[in-house]
């Protein structure tokens, strides 16, 4: 099987959920993983599973604003293009499961996710939403809270009930 990896970080918090999860995954399936930047925008028919994840800003995916207001309190970088345009960028040769995961600050209940929006997107450009997850920082700029990167691997070993061997 074949996973896809992307993600979204400024502060390094989501890029080392993002690691975590493509191992748990790399105990099932061979992993491919990429920043935004770096992700092909194309998802060939044999890819099982996407994983997409990114933090929330602004109870949802970032923007261009958002991006720019997190360089200003010290990210470590920031791109032009972040999960949102990188879904909307897609192209499937077929749908195919979507999980995605976001960071935030709280551990309680928020009106919006990065990972509910970017499922709500993906949905509407061609993926099959299957799971979506958040997981916590102390603050903006992390770090993680901690426990998160064992249950990001958890998460991500979970995962494989959604694929079609």
């Amino acid at each position: 099987m074949k996973t896809v990896v992307v993600y979204e970080s400024m502060f390094g918090n989501t890029r080392d959920i993002a690691r975590a999860v493509a191992e748990g995954l790399s105990e099932w399936s061979s992993v491919s993983f990429a920043d935004v930047d770096g992700a092909d925008e194309h998802v060939n028919a044999d890819v099982s599973l996407v994983v997409a994840g990114g933090p929330t800003h602004a109870f949802s995916m970032s923007r261009s604003s958002t991006r720019d207001d997190a360089l200003s309190r010290g990210a470590l970088s920031a791109t032009h293009r972040g999960l949102r345009e990188w879904i909307d960028d897609i192209d499937l040769d077929a749908p195919v499961p979507l999980a995605t995961f976001d960071t935030h600050v709280t551990q309680k209940w928020v009106p919006g996710s990065a990972s509910r929006s970017a499922a709500k997107e993906g949905r509407r450009h061609g993926f099959v939403p299957v799971a979506a997850e958040s997981f916590y920082v102390k603050s903006t700029q992390g770090p993680l809270t901690p426990g998160e990167l064992d249950r990001a691997r958890t998460w991500a070993r979970g995962l494989r009930a959604h694929v079609r061997s």
